[in-house]
């Protein structure tokens, strides 16, 4: 096992756009995947982070994670809000291509319809770039599980794209 080595503020700012993409699979817009990465190099940054046999991915990735978790756990003790009309096109934004942008939104609402151990191994792997290694080393579970989860959660999205599922 290696020595434990600190974590480097310039070298983790290199995984920002892996990151985002993380978030805005598990979030339900852009703002709210900003807000998380933001919140998440904050809480991390904050103080000397001491990185134990694992890579700086895999780590901000379960740092990603557990705000999120952090982050729903307080809403659900707050009262709820409706959306406004202007949030809820978010294709309508200028300078995006519509089309593209309501295929993005429909594979985003697809992942976010996911078991959430089905939705964690599909983001890892699939939105953050992690390898099956690493993403099973960043949840605790052994590699075999971690692909079987990737195997449902991919065949759930594109049964769900199809219209089949």
């Amino acid at each position: 096992m290696r020595a434990p080595r600190r974590l480097e503020p310039d070298r983790a700012v290199e995984h920002l756009p892996r990151l985002f993409r993380a978030a805005r699979a598990w979030t339900r817009s852009r703002e709210e995947a900003e807000d998380l990465v933001q919140e998440t190099y904050a809480r991390v940054l904050a103080r000397p982070r001491a990185l134990r046999g694992e890579d700086e991915l895999g780590y901000l990735l379960r740092a990603l994670r557990n705000t999120l978790i952090s982050q729903r756990r307080a809403e659900r003790r707050r009262p709820v809000a409706t959306e406004l009309v202007e949030e809820a096109a978010p294709a309508s934004r200028g300078g995006d291509d519509p089309a593209e942008a309501a295929e993005v939104n429909q594979v985003y609402a697809a992942i976010a319809e996911l078991p959430d151990e089905f939705r964690d191994a599909l983001v890892a792997v699939d939105v953050a770039g992690l390898s099956y290694q690493e993403a099973a080393r960043a949840f605790g579970v052994p590699e075999g599980t971690l692909t079987s989860r990737l195997f449902r959660a991919r065949d759930r999205v594109a049964r769900r794209l199809s219209g089949t599922g």
